[in-house]
């Protein structure tokens, strides 16, 4: 983002917009932007649409959002149902609702609970991810992940309803990482230094390299030891 000065855009009730440069996006009610955004800061309170992509250095979003191009934010925070048609990135990202991305999806430390499908690859230093519904990635490579299921009596009354017939869990292809700590996975290999294999897992094969531990409800097919 560069220091020229630009102006915001705040839209509330029911309206559209142009895609743009801007200082501040706000978002209240029932919106549509039409074109990519630039901004500082964007702020959704409602339900909007993005024709477009967003790139900003904080996004905030509480509703139902829809972009249809990538969106790149230092600072994310998502409540509710967002939709990304191309790629997620940024440094932090933090979801309490429902998270759909047709592309990738990378950051540094992403927190998510609830449920989430990324058409892609999930790339991320920190993965922490309480599941209440479903989780879907292509493959996924982190640094560290923790993978637990969260109690219904811990959920948001207002978001049960997105997952009515979802099992908690987490479907993947791979995952590869450091430190891999997982329940309530299902998924095709998984390689890492330091493995932990919890209860409702069924993994195809697991590769480690310096620990590895196995909880007795785990359903694992192979498992090895690789060199240094």
């Amino acid at each position: 983002m560069d220091n020229q000065p630009y102006g915001d855009l705040n839209m509330s009730g029911v309206g559209s917009a142009g895609g743009g440069r801007y200082r501040r996006v706000k978002l209240e009610g029932v919106g549509k932007v039409n074109g990519n955004v630039s901004a500082d800061d964007f702020r959704l309170n409602g339900v909007s649409t993005v024709r477009g992509s967003v790139e900003t250095k904080s996004f905030f979003a509480n509703g139902k959002l829809k972009v249809e191009g990538d969106v790149s934010a230092d600072q994310a925070e998502m409540d509710g149902l967002i939709d990304v048609g191309g790629s997620l990135t940024g440094h932090e990202a933090v979801l309490n609702g429902y998270l759909k991305i047709g592309g990738d999806c990378e950051f540094e430390r992403l927190r998510a609970a609830g449920g989430f499908e990324v058409g892609g690859m999930l790339n991320a230093g920190f993965v922490d991810i309480a599941l209440y519904g479903q989780g879907k990635a292509r493959e996924i490579g982190c640094e560290s992940i923790r993978v637990r299921k969260i109690p219904k009596s811990r959920w948001k009354e207002a978001l049960r309803n997105l997952f009515p017939r979802w099992r908690p869990e987490l479907l993947t292809g791979t995952i590869e990482g450091d430190d891999l700590d997982l329940e309530h996975t299902v998924a095709s290999a998984v390689r890492g230094n330091r493995v932990t294999i919890g209860p409702g897992c069924r993994i195809e094969r697991v590769e480690y390299r310096t620990e590895y531990r196995k909880h007795p409800g785990a359903k694992v097919g192979k498992e090895w030891r690789t060199g240094e």
